[in-house]
Parts: C-alpha cells; structure tokens; sequence
C-alpha cells in the first residue's frame, strides 16, 4: 500500500474524491455516504474504546469490529471487491449471546445513557443503523455485499447489548421509557 506522504492533494475541491481504482466520484454520491457513514461508526468506536472503564472482553470485540468496518470501507472504495464474509455475522452473534447471557432480561424499552460509555455506545449503535440504511440505498444503484449489510444489521444488536452491560459496569442504571411522561 503506497504512504501517503501528502494529506492534501487538492484534487477534491471541485466536490469530487478517487476511488481506490482511480475512478472519480461526487463527494455526495450515495456510495462516498456510505463510506462516511462506516468511517463515523467506526470513529465512535474508537471514542468507546478510548473511555476509562472495565473493558474486559469489550475492548477486543470492539477492535475486531474496527478492523472488519475498515475492511467494508474498502469493499465501498473498491467497487466489486467483497470482503465480509458470513464468519464475520457468526462471530458478533456469539458475542451477543455472551455479553446477553449476563444481563437482565429487558420488559420495557430502555432509553439511551446510563453512563458515559453506555450513552457512547448508544450513539454508535444509531450510526450503524444510519450506515446500514446507506448501504440499503447504494443497492438501489450499485451492487453491495449482503454480508456486509447483514454485518452492520447484526452490529447495531451487538452494540445495544455492549451499551447495556457497560451501563452496569460502570454502575449506571437503565432508565426505561415510560409512555406520556411530561
């Protein structure tokens, strides 16, 4: 992979980026969303990783997930690539039956916070839905691997269940929705 020795290149200022095969796109393209869509996600990622706390375990699956949302990045900037693979899904799904194992069984919606790194994750889980409904939109144009949508589906699972075990190890509390409160 070439170094990049220069940040600024100047050659997006006409509100155009390259992709990895040289083609050039409009910086509004519903494939240049996407990307920016997975590149938050996995920046708020990073924040949640960054957090003072009990990360035991978390930390792990959180870096993993970074690395498998950078691989999607580049299924995005290398149209007909494909990367994810089904093995990805089977993984989140086995942490999620962890991480569930562990928690109190939910009877009302939660709303986000509880803690900072809770809340954090809260947020992230949001994006991954955003960059999931980027993905949707991109097939109605372009080719996307599913396993890559199915990744992001179960993702923003996996990130609501990482939410509500930080929130009790942090010693936080779930505040449940509670309908017409004023």
């Amino acid at each position: 992979m070439p170094r990049l020795t220069k940040i600024y290149t100047r050659t997006g200022d006409d509100g155009t980026t390259g992709l990895a095969g040289g083609e050039r796109v409009r910086k509004d393209s519903a494939r240049i969303e996407a990307m920016g869509d997975i590149d938050e996600l996995n920046s708020l990622i990073g924040l949640i990783r960054s957090l003072p706390g009990d990360a035991q375990g978390i930390d792990e699956m959180l870096e993993s997930i970074q690395h498998r949302l950078f691989d999607i990045g580049g299924e995005l900037a290398m149209p007909g690539y494909e990367f994810a693979k089904p093995e990805w899904t089977e993984r989140l799904e086995n942490w999620l039956d962890q991480l569930n194992a562990d928690l109190p069984t939910l009877k009302e919606f939660i709303l986000p916070g509880g803690s900072h790194r809770g809340a954090a994750c809260h947020q992230a889980r949001a994006v991954c839905r955003r960059a999931e409904r980027a993905l949707i939109h991109l097939t109605d144009t372009d080719t996307v691997n599913s396993h890559s949508l199915i990744y992001l589906n179960r993702l923003s699972d996996l990130l609501f269940v990482i939410a509500r075990t930080l929130v009790l190890r942090d010693g936080g509390n779930e505040v449940t929705w509670q309908k017409g409160i004023e």
